[in-house]
């Protein structure tokens, strides 16, 4: 497809005229007024003469991937005074996916646009030289990564890390003699699949507690390869973070040095007049996409790598990571798919590691905020764990972790993470079973009513008729742990986790409140999945999926008032990174 032009209202890179705002804020009378009111808040004549960096905090206490985040804005801003230049802080929201699972998710896609709107609106109005975004999870790092590309102001990017595992006191009784038993190093997606292994009978209610107990180790991203993970690891690929930051485990002692060299640079950045767009070029963008392949990363990056790719003029689509995932092999997986966590990723080398792996594969000569280009950075790093990141030569697959399928029941595709789904199940036919909403499935999860060999169908969750597109990661996560994962799948139109194993296709386009063929779906209908041949068909002639869909009448707004009612209207299909339009 066509690339979308830049946005308007923001010049090209290399085109704008290089001033130091801020001291325009403050420069002659006119600047009295906010010198003045700066005054207030301990600024001092020397100050108004300097840069002025905006420390961009998404510190939250609803959220442990942000609960840490004061202590390292703190630190950033002693870097941008050493640096020579003044820093003020402000803040953003922080939703967690996790907590929000359930009625809270229709809240947090629509959040990253607000996000992102929030950064851009609060950057325009106080007029920074440069900018340092400091987020760690799921929809924020997206939100702040697409207003970093509108504003073109020098950015950097500082990760909260990922939280530290967990740890059971010895093997439960009821894991000691399973095959697939894990070690006592757990994390949050060991409670999701604990769900369904507490309905099965398989753990005590004792045993099902000390998870929930244990799971999470203090503050930070959720130990998995999910979104929050998968979009760190895609921030330093493109270069707009230093390097190691994306894997360095929150509460290490070196963050404080990391999060303070970072402050120095943004004002070394400001004064080079480096800017986002030099990072989120064609090159850079495919760069992020060919990481999170090799590394098996969230499904949800086809949805945040395209709406920044939407931004800049780039053309990032979902079918960019099935066409570079043809040629970019799998080096490493992670939990839940393996027993290695990101923590393990930090401890073999992190993304430079990653980036000395893909060197053949990739544009060496991309920018990063290091002042290095990605080459560079790849040729000096090693790996250090052959156990965790494989080499080209010896790859865990030939193909990437992300699949796009195409066919009869997702005419405008679907995705699915192919390296977490057992390999029987990549080609399956199976029964519909169909239900109307996450509830539903959930219901009939706990209920014990689903038979192996079901294809679980769970529609009107896209972005449009949710709204919001939930995440449908607790059903997936109780599927697998029912033992069920290697003979049932799931199907829908919203979009699961980076932590979802098992043959769970989400993304499916049209939605079926826009009409698209999975709203044709019945009970009973045979349903093919194809994933070495990318396919997804609805085992159903033409013509009667035709006149089903000629019959059919979209079912009323799930919501008719407030900002999610206006996110229904003007939100895009998935396919295209789901952002708001205006048509």
């Amino acid at each position: 497809m066509p690339s979308c032009p830049p946005r308007e209202g923001v010049p090209d890179n290399g085109q704008e005229e290089h001033i130091l705002q801020g001291r325009g804020i403050f420069a002659g009378v006119a600047g009295a007024y906010p010198r003045a009111l700066y005054r207030a808040m301990g600024f001092t004549d020397a100050d108004f003469e300097k840069p002025l960096i905006g420390i961009v905090n998404s510190w939250s206490e609803v959220d442990p991937g942000h609960y840490h985040l004061r202590e390292l804005a703190a630190w950033v801003k002693v870097g941008v005074r050493e640096a020579g230049a003044a820093a003020a802080e402000f803040n953003t929201v922080a939703p967690c996916d996790g907590i929000a699972q359930g009625r809270g998710m229709h809240a947090i896609l629509p959040l990253r646009d607000v996000i992102a709107a929030s950064v851009e609106l609060m950057a325009l109005a106080n007029r920074f030289d440069g900018l340092v975004m400091l987020c760690t999870c799921d929809k924020i790092i997206p939100g702040m990564l697409m207003a970093a590309a509108r504003l073109n102001l020098p950015t950097i990017f500082v990760l909260g890390g990922p939280m530290a595992p967990g740890r059971l006191p010895a093997p439960s009784t009821a894991e000691a003699g399973r095959s697939d038993a894990r070690p006592r190093e757990i994390i949050l997606s060991d409670v999701k699949e604990a769900m369904g292994r507490y309905k099965a009978s398989q753990i005590s209610e004792a045993e099902f507690y000390e998870i929930e107990c244990r799971a999470c180790n203090g503050p930070g991203a959720c130990g998995f390869m999910g979104t929050a993970n998968t979009m760190a690891c895609a921030v330093e690929a493109l270069g707009l973070a230093l390097p190691g930051c994306a894997t360095l485990p929150a509460l290490d002692p070196a963050r404080a040095e990391l999060c303070r060299a970072s402050g120095r640079r943004i004002v070394e950045l400001v004064r080079e007049d480096v800017r986002p767009r030099a990072m989120l070029t064609q090159a850079g963008l495919e760069n992020a996409v060919r990481v999170t392949l090799a590394l098996g990363g969230s499904t949800n990056a086809t949805l945040h790598l395209p709406a920044v790719a939407r931004e800049v003029g780039a053309d990032i689509t979902p079918d960019t990571f099935d066409r570079l995932g043809r040629t970019t092999p799998l080096i490493a997986k992670f939990a839940p798919a393996s027993r290695h966590t990101v923590v393990d990723l930090h401890r073999a080398g992190g993304i430079p590691a990653v980036l000395h792996v893909l060197a053949p594969l990739l544009a060496g000569a991309a920018p990063t905020v290091a002042g290095r280009s990605v080459g560079e950075i790849a040729a000096a790093a090693q790996v250090l764990d052959g156990e965790v990141l494989h080499g080209l030569d010896a790859p865990l697959a030939a193909e990437g972790g992300i699949a796009v399928l195409r066919g009869s029941l997702a005419p405008d595709g679907a995705v699915v993470k192919q390296s977490a789904v057992n390999p029987a199940m990549l080609h399956h036919v199976g029964p519909a079973r169909v239900f109307e909403s996450e509830e539903e499935v959930r219901d009939t999860l706990m209920a014990r009513a689903v038979r192996p060999g079901d294809v679980l169908v769970i529609r009107n969750e896209g972005p449009a008729g949710g709204p919001g597109m939930r995440e449908l990661s607790i059903p997936a996560a109780m599927l697998v742990g029912m033992g069920l994962g290697d003979s049932v799948a799931m199907i829908t139109d919203g979009r699961y986790s980076g932590a979802t194993r098992g043959p769970c296709i989400g993304h499916v386009c049209p939605e079926a409140y826009a009409g698209g063929p999975i709203a044709a779906v019945r009970e009973g209908d045979l349903i093919e999945i194809d994933i070495p041949n990318r396919r997804l068909d609805l085992c159903v002639p033409p013509e009667e999926i035709g006149r089903r869909l000629a019959e059919w009448r979209p079912r009323p707004p799930a919501i008719t008032s407030g900002f999610l009612d206006l996110y229904s209207r003007l939100v895009g299909p998935a396919n295209a990174g789901a952002v708001l339009r205006v048509e």
